[in-house]
């Protein structure tokens, strides 16, 4: 038992008039103890629920941050990328009720010369939904096989990178245990996404549900001189943006503290309801036709998200000509041969492998 961790858990499970919320350099600590399970099994799920229930501040958030960064293995900003890195943050549970498009978004910014690097894991409590890095491997693109060097690699090519947590942030993977046995999203979760897998100054994308954590969010950003962001009120708490609701957003802007954007899909000409997800082959299929530019029922989610991301990250100047443009992208099928180049590469990278996946 540690009985340094012992006294940092009495802090925040000691009741409702009792608790105190740790500083930035104690929320750091107990993330290194209970990361590297230096604090006992019993410690770490008494910590998780007692931080669930008081909530974490963003002093706290922003220790867990530095931990993150500190144990993790990160991808670099490559130098002869034209624009500052894209981060889209997206609950590692996956999606289980609507057909996400993130990936489609990351590609249409690709298409664009925009970096975009994702990041999660495997299957994971408390959703189970569809990861990201499985979407990756049904389209022919498996990044789990990648070790950071080529990761690296394939982003520094293709504007495309997915950091891949049981390759590249063992001990957050190692943590997944006692996710599932607590059967509750943990802080670790909030912080995951506004979490940074490149090192550098970057755009960070997330999505929240509830409004107090895009306040804490954005509390978190100033902590830790977060300059550029956007914060998405999305699908299942994702940063896609929905079409059955007004989409709520804060966007940092350099003159002031933050931008409020109502965005209504109804008002933009694609309002409508949002692709319900029934099994992972039938998203799946849905995912591969919209990037062949096949107008589905995916296709008006997809062509709303893109547009608004290439107007956000000022690859046009209204949001009409963002819609626009990706649906020219998808149409032409730019974005397919994005995802062909980065099949390519990744052939290229690790050829055996992918002879042995793919072929």
């Amino acid at each position: 038992m540690s009985s340094e961790f012992r006294e940092l858990l009495k802090r925040v499970g000691s009741g409702t008039h009792t608790s105190k919320n740790l500083t930035r350099a104690e929320a750091a600590t107990a993330t290194e103890m209970m990361l590297l399970q230096i604090a006992t099994p019993a410690q770490i799920g008494a910590f998780m629920i007692a931080h669930r229930i008081k909530r974490p501040t963003p002093e706290e958030l922003a220790g867990i941050l530095d931990t993150f960064d500190r144990l993790s293995n990160k991808l670099e900003i490559c130098p002869t990328h034209q624009y500052q890195p894209v981060v889209l943050g997206t609950p590692y549970d996956g999606r289980s009720r609507t057909v996400p498009v993130t990936i489609i978004t990351a590609l249409i910014l690709a298409t664009a010369n925009v970096p975009v690097i994702l990041h999660g894991g495997d299957c994971m409590p408390t959703k189970y939904g569809i990861p990201l890095v499985d979407i990756w491997q049904q389209l022919g693109v498996d990044f789990s096989a990648l070790n950071l060097a080529q990761t690296q690699s394939v982003y520094n090519q293709t504007n495309l990178g997915l950091v891949y947590l049981p390759q590249h942030f063992p001990a957050a993977h190692s943590f997944v245990t006692f996710r599932e046995q607590i059967g509750k999203r943990p802080p670790f979760a909030t912080a995951e996404l506004i979490w940074s897998p490149i090192a550098g100054d970057v755009h960070l994308v997330a999505g929240f549900v509830h409004p107090p954590t895009e306040e804490r969010f954005r509390e978190t950003f100033k902590i830790r001189g977060t300059r550029n962001y956007t914060l998405v009120k999305g699908s299942e708490g994702s940063c896609d943006l929905a079409r059955s609701r007004t989409g709520i957003m804060a966007l940092s802007r350099a003159e002031k503290d933050f931008e409020r954007l109502l965005l209504d899909p109804y008002q933009s000409g694609f309002g409508g309801c949002d692709s319900t997800f029934e099994s992972n082959p039938a998203a799946i299929a849905l995912i591969k036709e919209t990037i062949q530019g096949q107008n589905n029922q995916l296709f008006p989610t997809a062509i709303f998200n893109g547009g608004f991301y290439l107007w956000r990250f000022n690859l046009t100047n209204t949001l009409e000509s963002g819609f626009a443009l990706a649906e020219q992208m998808l149409t032409t099928r730019k974005v397919a041969h994005k995802l062909s180049e980065l099949q390519s590469v990744l052939k290229d990278v690790v050829p055996l492998w992918y002879k042995l996946r793919f072929e």
